[in-house]
């Protein structure tokens, strides 16, 4: 049995969702984790994309959060502003899911852009409701491919305060230390910490205790790929 990168870091975010919680989902990398979860060992996540669908239940992994399948499946569907006013900013959504382009070693976010403001060399997507959900959900996990590009030294533009209690790449697992700074916890079949701390903008500390993530199980990769 085979995976790719991109697949072992799926499973690896999927694990992080336990059944029963609500989960305010990103689309990307984030959005086929919640979808793999809710497919196999979390039946009862209840998924909430930004566009206002609460309990969306694809049966394919959404384009954009305007993705019409989010709609026809959700238990219900509310306003922009009522999901962020009433769902989110009261603390009622257990985690939030999100990606970055950029992060920095404390979980701070930029999705904005790439080199100075004023003249940057790329105009990414922008903030969207990332500061919202980085700063309201109860827990935060962003999922990412791992590079020195993305995991920079410092940051071109900080677009969400960080605050996560994890990140999972293709390579591993980073979780804060005492200090807020983020620590690779767990790496991947096949990597080794060197590789990680390579494909890192930032001296990357590594953990003593470093474990090594369960490969996927056929179960997780056919649910995956049914996804797609």
């Amino acid at each position: 049995m085979s995976w790719s990168t991109d697949e072992m870091m799926t499973v690896a975010a999927a694990r992080a969702l336990r059944d029963g919680t609500s989960c305010f989902v990103g689309i990307g990398l984030p959005s086929a984790a919640a979808n793999l979860a809710r497919a196999t060992h979390a039946p009862d996540l209840v998924l909430i994309y930004e566009s206002g669908c609460i309990g969306a239940k694809p049966d394919r992994l959404p384009l954009s959060i305007g993705d019409g399948i989010l709609a026809e499946t959700a238990d219900t569907v509310v306003s922009v502003p009522e999901v962020f006013n009433y769902w989110l900013q009261p603390g009622r959504i257990d985690v939030g899911f999100l990606g970055a382009a950029q992060l920095d070693r404390f979980g701070n976010i930029n999705t904005t852009v790439i080199g100075d403001y004023r003249d940057p060399k790329v105009r990414l997507p922008g903030a969207g409701g990332a500061p919202e959900i980085a700063t309201a959900c109860r827990d935060v996990v962003i999922v990412v491919r791992q590079s020195r590009r993305a995991f920079a030294e410092r940051l071109d533009f900080i677009t969400s305060a960080g605050r996560p209690s994890m990140i999972i790449t293709d390579l591993g697992v980073l979780r804060p230390d005492d200090t807020g700074e983020f620590t690779l916890t767990q790496v991947h079949p096949g990597v080794e910490a060197e590789q990680a701390v390579a494909a890192t903008g930032w001296p990357l500390r590594v953990s003593p205790d470093l474990t090594r993530t369960e490969p996927p199980t056929e179960d997780e990769l056919a649910a995956l790929r049914g996804l797609k």
